[in-house]
């Protein structure tokens, strides 16, 4: 069986359902992964250029042998200290940097005259601000940054100590920036690594600095610092036992989250899939299948009762079939996109169709579920397979040349190291992929956090997202290594080299209208890479850009406070326009975009008709057991 989003540096591969295998040898190939059925010849077969067939030398030696399993090894043991960052990949950023920099005399001495120049108007203004609290601070922190918000800052000296750190955080930013001759890549790194180091010496975050931090520990005599250090030493020992963090007792998954009554109809090894019960007398004759993101639990889509979408979509009168992936763990290690794709989305689909006598299907993904979903879409269309009434994209993206600050950590060394990490353990942990993002957020999500629990001892307020969030699950080491390399690395998918069965793809062959949503403070999938889309499809695409991130633009119930949404409809010949243009020219509207959205589900469906059966009796597809099934329950 070929697969799709194969490694190229694998020489085989084992069944999605063998048995655990124990970690492969690495050996040479003259073949390379054509011998394993992979990508032809044609395509780039390796990340090491230069290895060629007949630069092949092996040698009968009595000796132990070092190979390159022993590489993988040490790097898989590197990476538990470095939280799976690849120190080669810093190491070479910093390089290209400080060499560049030392051979660039002009901006250096630009550098000099800036901190000069900038430390006279900060005595200036140190001066004016011990006697003048309201002296106008001669630096504005970015909008974004709230760490100096509270009044309490403008009293003296903590607006001497906040105006010093901003100065020196927009100086060593003037110093990463613009370096002639640095790669874009290396002087975003650096750049990234001096704000995360600065960040870390920033006044809000230590006690005597922080005048809120002061504040509450004079009126509480200390008793705040108590309650924290008490909430240190608690997550300190669920860090040591590998606990997850604790979100408090009141939400239980089938009772207070992912409790939309359902069925489970049809289960394989790698997904359970859900139908849901109507909640109207009729519903609309094409179903809905939802495709969420294995990097999570599917419930992000279901949530609490009044911020269900499942349940919204039930009330607007749509039959609604849900994926629940498998939770992975080392047995599942040669699970690779081909299985997702084929055993997740297709089997869902002849699932869906079966249940549904035949009629077509709106098909909803989320995240990597979209991309996944968008990769199902071209095959199907390519092969002639018209089932598919209209396909909805979540923050998913299909280009990735543009993918946001994610790329920080993605390059050739980062990706051969987490590749290491994933072939010792089989999987990539949940842990690992969240540290990279907390560190692209790391002023809200992380020290923001510590000092509101631990130096201010204020209690956690826990919510079904939070809880949520603590649900962790892994990655494959075989689809995850995939994904990174084909999708991030090579962009194969909007280029259209992505393979299956061992033909390429096309976006462009897709037929059915497509929806895709952007957030607008995404920093997983940015709202303008989810955009492009529009740039690499044949056919309707309506888009809609809401206002939050990730995932609470997309949980985003009517009545939710603060939201608003733009939509827009292109046709296949309607002329481009760029997304700046786009959100200029496109009206904004109050409110949440499900609605709009499901409003467009209704116009493209063909009408009310009697609700399916719940699972189809004498078939493959029956109810097996009630939502939410097990795989969710899996830690």
């Amino acid at each position: 069986m070929n697969e799709i989003g194969k490694p190229r540096h694998r020489k085989e591969r084992a069944s999605g359902n063998a048995d655990r295998p124990q970690p492969p040898e690495v050996s040479a190939s003259a073949d390379g992964d054509t011998a394993a059925g992979g990508l032809p010849p044609a395509h780039r077969q390796t990340r090491r250029p230069g290895r060629e067939p007949w630069m092949e030398f092996k040698e009968v030696s009595t000796f132990p042998a070092i190979t390159e399993s022993t590489d993988r090894l040490v790097h898989a043991l590197q990476g538990r200290l470095t939280g799976g960052l690849s120190p080669a990949s810093i190491v070479l950023a910093y390089l290209d940097w400080a060499v560049h920099l030392g051979n660039s005399i002009g901006k250096v001495n630009e550098m000099t005259q800036n901190a000069m120049a900038k430390s006279y108007r900060f005595a200036l203004y140190a001066a004016r601000a011990s006697t003048k609290p309201e002296t106008e601070p001669f630096i504005e922190p970015l909008p974004q940054d709230t760490r100096f918000a509270s009044p309490a800052w403008k009293d003296f000296p903590y607006n001497i100590y906040a105006q010093s750190f901003l100065l020196v955080e927009q100086w060593w930013h003037y110093a990463t920036s613009d370096v002639r001759g640095v790669s874009r890549h290396h002087q975003q790194v650096v750049s990234f690594a001096a704000r995360q180091a600065l960040d870390v010496l920033a006044p809000s975050n230590f006690a005597w600095s922080n005048p809120d931090v002061v504040k509450a520990t004079l009126q509480q005599g200390g008793n705040n610092l108590l309650r924290g250090a008490e909430k240190f030493f608690d997550d300190l020992g669920s860090q040591l036992t590998g606990q997850p963090p604790s979100v408090g007792d009141e939400f239980e998954i089938g009772v207070d989250l992912a409790c939309t009554p359902g069925k489970v109809v049809y289960r394989n090894q790698i997904i359970e899939l859900i139908q849901y019960t109507p909640s109207t007398a009729l519903v609309q004759a094409e179903p809905v299948l939802i495709v969420p993101a294995w990097i999570m639990k599917y419930y992000i889509l279901d949530l609490s009762p009044h911020n269900s979408l499942v349940r919204y979509l039930l009330s607007r009168g749509f039959t609604v079939f849900m994926i629940s992936w498998r939770n992975p763990g080392p047995a599942e290690r040669n699970f690779g996109m081909v299985d997702y794709m084929r055993d997740g989305v297709m089997d869902s689909i002849a699932a869906v169709s079966a249940i549904c006598q035949d009629h077509k299907l709106h098909a909803v993904g989320y995240c990597l579920g979209g991309t996944l979903l968008s990769i199902a879409a071209a095959t199907m269309a390519r092969d002639g397979d018209h089932r598919l009434q209209s396909v909805t994209l979540l923050a998913a993206q299909t280009d990735f040349e543009e993918a946001g600050e994610i790329m920080l950590f993605i390059d050739e060394s980062q990706v051969t190291f987490l590749e290491d990490m994933m072939w010792d353990q089989g999987y990539l942990d949940t842990r690992q992929m969240s540290g990279a993002f907390q560190m692209l957020r790391s002023n809200d999500l992380i020290w923001s956090r510590l000092i509101r629990e631990y130096f201010l001892g204020e209690p956690e307020h826990p919510n079904d997202l939070m809880a949520w969030n603590a649900d962790t699950t892994r990655m494959p080491y075989h689809m995850h290594s995939g994904y990174l390399c084909h999708l991030f690395l090579d962009n194969d998918l909007a280029k259209g080299r992505f393979q299956v069965d061992g033909r390429p793809i096309a976006l462009t062959d897709i037929r059915a209208p497509i929806c895709a949503v952007g957030t607008a403070k995404d920093h997983v999938a940015p709202w303008k890479s989810v955009f492009k889309i529009g740039l690499l499809t044949d056919t309707e695409v309506t888009f809609v850009l809401t206002a939050g991130g990730h995932n609470a633009g997309i949980v985003s119930e009517p009545g939710h406070p603060h939201r608003s949404f733009q939509m827009s409809t292109h046709q296949d010949l309607d002329r481009y326009i760029d997304p700046e243009s786009w959100a200029r020219v496109t009206p904004r509207q109050e409110g949440s975009w499900w609605p709009a959205w499901a409003d467009w589900l209704e116009m493209r469906s063909s009408g009310r008709t009697t609700p399916p059966p719940m699972g189809l009796p004498g078939s493959h597809y029956v109810a097996l057991y009630d939502a939410p099934g097990e795989y969710v329950l899996m830690r």
